[in-house]
């Protein structure tokens, strides 16, 4: 072994020591339960180590083999990593408005539920196409599949787009139909769903394309990070071309030095507008893009991440089970979640919505599990359009009354984490809190 290499394995060894050592913090009641985090061992940190001593930082070798593995866990064959799950929704649909591809016009109507997260529903304005709006289902809080068919029936709809709720998918079948009825291009967000399957397949695997995020809070972190899959090398293409700048090469990692380029004519008359002029392929442009890269290092934290993708389903279905069995004792108060007939939801988190007759308001509970050092979300925006940022584009009274389980879902409803970094030990805590809560209300 040269010394090179010794001393680089000398230094990985002394990050495996500390890792081992001073990663895991003593939890005790009195101390946060996080809702999410990391769920890292010395892996991922050697393995970000190594890439940043290499000397390589943009997206490089460490980049293709995740490009290259990723897409099946989505279903799909071909895909790109990008800096956030939110790009990757907006790199899917500034896709469908390119000439190389789809060409849809500004104004293409895109139907999407109205409550979720806002990144779902802001490249649909982003773009410049209409979002039409329907309502959600109070159990799964995902898109309500008779209204979506009445929408398409009353409008001239081209492309239908909603996350999985929490790793729940809707009745897959039922929706592929209307698909296939009113020829929609599906892009599915998977940001909270990687490792779901419906009927045996996993999600993302039903769209045109598929989108995943890689932030801490989710299944596999590379810190910030998301992905496109697609179908097709085509789609991937224009997505990777949106993604760099809008570029036309394609070449990726080391490739982009060299002189031939992947296309073996890096150095030729790409420019339509002066052919007789040779121009280096890597600057030319096709699309009006973006800069959405991560870089090499996130790469290599995601390699070691998804070697851990099967036991993190197993920890969360584990917890969301566990977390269930606590809060079926208190049905009286609380709809519980609910996964779809025929799927097989990773989840992301524990939803609840509290009813209508209960004494207490979701603000009073989740006071007091905050109080215990027991974090709790909303159900994100809930209904997006009655967020200050969009409150010109529809009548406050129009969002209230024509999508009331949104409204609801908005006032009503929190969810717990059962992330992986959550123990039996903190769950246990959690049920004390919650009985604690009950015997005072």
């Amino acid at each position: 072994m040269s010394k090179k290499k010794e001393d680089l394995q000398n230094i990985l060894n002394l990050v495996e020591e500390y890792i081992n050592e001073y990663s895991e913090e003593e939890w005790t009641p009195g101390k946060w339960i996080k809702y999410a985090g990391p769920y890292f061992d010395s892996s991922e940190y050697k393995n970000a180590i190594k890439s940043l001593l290499d000397g390589w930082l943009v997206l490089g070798a460490r980049a293709i083999e995740f490009e290259k593995s990723f897409p099946k866990k989505l279903g799909k064959n071909f895909g790109l990593l990008t800096n956030s799950g939110s790009s990757a929704n907006l790199l899917m649909m500034s896709t469908l408005k390119s000439k190389n591809l789809y060409n849809l016009p500004p104004g293409t109507k895109v139907l999407t539920p109205i409550a979720g997260f806002p990144t779902t529903i802001n490249p649909i304005f982003q773009v410049g196409f209409e979002p039409v709006f329907v309502d959600i289902e109070l159990d799964t809080m995902n898109i309500d599949l008779e209204l979506a068919e009445k929408a398409l029936q009353e409008h001239d709809i081209k492309v239908i787009t909603f996350a999985h709720v929490l790793g729940n998918p809707p009745n897959m079948h039922k929706l592929m139909g209307l698909v296939r009825k009113y020829d929609l291009i599906l892009l599915e967000d998977c940001c909270d769903a990687l490792g779901s399957f419906y009927d045996g397949l996993p999600l993302g695997s039903f769209g045109a394309m598929a989108s995943c995020s890689f932030y801490p809070a989710h299944h596999i972190t590379i810190g910030e990070g998301g992905f496109v899959a697609t179908n097709t090398p085509e789609q991937e293409r224009v997505v990777r071309s949106f993604r760099e700048w809008g570029r036309a090469c394609y070449c990726v990692g080391k490739a982009n030095l060299a002189a031939k380029g992947t296309c073996g004519k890096r150095f030729s008359s790409w420019l339509p507008t002066l052919p007789d002029h040779t121009f280096d392929h890597k600057y030319v442009y096709s699309e009006i893009g973006y800069n959405m890269k991560p870089i090499e290092m996130q790469a290599a934290i995601g390699l070691a991440q998804m070697r851990k993708l099967k036991e993190i389903g197993t920890l969360r279905r584990r917890n969301h089970t566990a977390l269930n069995d606590i809060f079926q004792n208190y049905e009286e108060y609380f709809y519980l979640p609910k996964a779809t007939p025929k799927s097989n939801p990773d989840w992301f988190a524990y939803a609840l919505t509290v009813k209508d007759n209960s004494i207490f308001s979701r603000s009073d509970f989740c006071t007091f599990l905050e109080d215990h050092k027991i974090q709790t979300r909303p159900y994100f925006a809930g209904n997006i359009m009655l967020q200050p940022a969009y409150a010109d584009r529809m009548p406050t009274e129009e969002v209230i009354s024509n999508y009331p389980v949104a409204r609801k879902v908005t006032t009503d409803t929190f969810f717990l984490g059962c992330s992986p970094v959550i123990t039996m030990e903190k769950i246990g805590y959690i049920e004390t809190v919650v009985e604690k809560f009950m015997k005072g209300v």
